[in-house]
């Protein structure tokens, strides 16, 4: 797992003080999805790990004034926190997935998850493997069932279509 901050942006509402929302990027599994969060969303995330896990320094909750330089400091730290997390813990909490709004991590070893693709990942870990979804013992379209009266004019159409274009119909 992967994540970045790539930006921020600061909003204002009539109910609250204006605030400041990260956007978080989140490269799994070769997918990507982005999340936001308002710092104090990371702040209680801290707040919850440290009863877990060994927790890397947060960013200072006070932000002197709301200048584009403190905040891109506040947005490089977070980023910082985020991916000491995971360096750091090879279990990562349920709390933290959550905040991140992922489902599921592959138990994969630390060198191929957390290295740069080039570095790590030879030809075989980056193949795709999958499970086959359904299982036929004959070719149900080509084999029509022993008890059928009635040939299947659609399936021989269009196996005669594709393996035979050149002749005509019967």
């Amino acid at each position: 797992m992967e994540l970045y901050i790539p930006s921020f942006r600061y909003e204002e509402s009539e109910l609250e003080r204006g605030y400041t929302v990260f956007k978080i990027e989140v490269l799994m599994s070769g997918r990507k999805h982005f999340v936001e969060k308002r710092y104090s969303e990371f702040h209680a995330l801290h707040k919850k790990l440290k009863r877990f896990i060994r927790t890397p320094e947060i960013p200072s909750k006070h932000v002197r004034n709301w200048v584009p330089k403190v905040l891109e400091q506040r947005r490089q730290g977070l980023e910082m926190y985020l991916q000491n997390i995971i360096l750091e813990n090879e279990d990562l909490p349920k709390i933290f997935l959550d905040f991140l709004n992922v489902r599921h991590v592959p138990s994969l070893p630390k060198a191929e998850s957390y290295g740069s693709f080039d570095e790590t990942e030879s030809e075989e870990s980056s193949k795709l493997s999958h499970q086959p979804v359904l299982l036929f013992l004959r070719d149900p379209y080509v084999l029509p069932a022993a008890n059928d009266d009635f040939p299947n004019v659609v399936i021989e159409g269009v196996l005669h279509g594709i393996f035979y274009p050149h002749l005509l119909p019967r």
